[in-house]
């Protein structure tokens, strides 16, 4: 096995991992009573500062062009406030499967963003492959789906969703856009979490729910472990894998992220899997097997 296969499939389970375990992670959060754009703001905030430290240590340069910064903001805006917000206020209106279902479809999204934008091409295989693996994840979660026509929010939950999903692929096509015109990418992710903290800051602020924060240590850890795991290490690792096969590829991690996440759930929190889900598990990880075998 090449050194460079070894890179690019740790460059795919890194992100992959670590999204996986913050599912759970998470929860400590919601469990809290600080409100959920005060979370996220202190995740990125805290996610910026380490990536600006690790800029500076790498020896890259934090003075980017101001033209860099529109852009910037725009995904700070977008993929680290709009995106978060919209997926934890989602969960509030229909079941958390159905949002793990819809953040599948971002590899369609990804695949339509990289043939417009970057002249990225995928395979009939491709496609079929990630099918199969979004039909795996619906299979898992099908109970839960099933049921989301009983809660009188869903429509709105189901809207929320897909605009999380959608926020998701233009901050992609963003950071992307930005690092293609040789921009080195730790600055941009420390500079558009930052401007997307502050962004959501300032709308707390706006909508008088202030700034508050848990200082007891299951919120303190939590938030450390998804600053430096969940937001500095994943995203780093997940933009040069887009880099370096394409936005749609990277997208997969998304498809498999729910198998292991429930893997996690059974063993920290009791959860037990119905045939259903198991054979939704087995199509998730074979049709990911597929699609990411090097084409002949």
């Amino acid at each position: 096995m090449t050194t460079q296969a070894l890179s690019t499939r740790w460059l795919f389970w890194g992100p992959t991992l670590i999204w996986a375990s913050t599912w759970h992670v998470i929860l400590y959060q919601l469990d809290s009573g600080v409100p959920v754009l005060n979370s996220v703001a202190w995740r990125f905030a805290l996610a910026a500062l380490l990536l600006l430290a690790f800029a500076r240590w790498r020896g890259d340069s934090l003075g980017l062009p101001w033209g860099a910064h529109g852009l910037m903001a725009a995904t700070g805006i977008v993929q680290y406030s709009g995106n978060y917000w919209s997926v934890y206020e989602a969960e509030r209106h229909i079941p958390s499967g159905l949002v793990a279902v819809l953040f599948c479809l971002m590899v369609f999204g990804n695949a339509l963003s990289g043939r417009i934008f970057f002249g990225q091409q995928v395979t009939r295989r491709f496609l079929l492959a990630a099918s199969g693996g979004v039909l795996g994840v619906v299979l898992i979660f099908w109970p839960e789906i099933a049921a989301t026509g009983a809660r009188p929010t869903a429509a709105y939950g189901l809207a929320l969703g897909l605009a999380a999903v959608l926020a998701a692929c233009i901050g992609n096509v963003l950071t992307l856009t930005l690092t293609r015109r040789g921009l080195p990418l730790v600055p941009i992710l420390a500079w558009s979490m930052g401007y997307g903290a502050l962004f959501l800051m300032g709308l707390s602020l706006a909508s008088g729910a202030g700034l508050h924060i848990d200082a007891r240590p299951p919120y303190l850890l939590s938030l450390l472990y998804l600053a430096v795991f969940g937001s500095v290490i994943a995203f780093v690792l997940y933009f040069n894998l887009a880099q370096a096969q394409g936005p749609a590829r990277a997208a997969l991690t998304g498809v498999v992220i729910p198998v292991i996440a429930l893997a996690i759930s059974a063993a920290l929190e009791g959860w037990r899997p119905n045939g259903l889900a198991l054979a939704g598990m087995a199509l998730c990880l074979g049709s990911i097997y597929i699609a990411t075998r090097p084409s002949r």
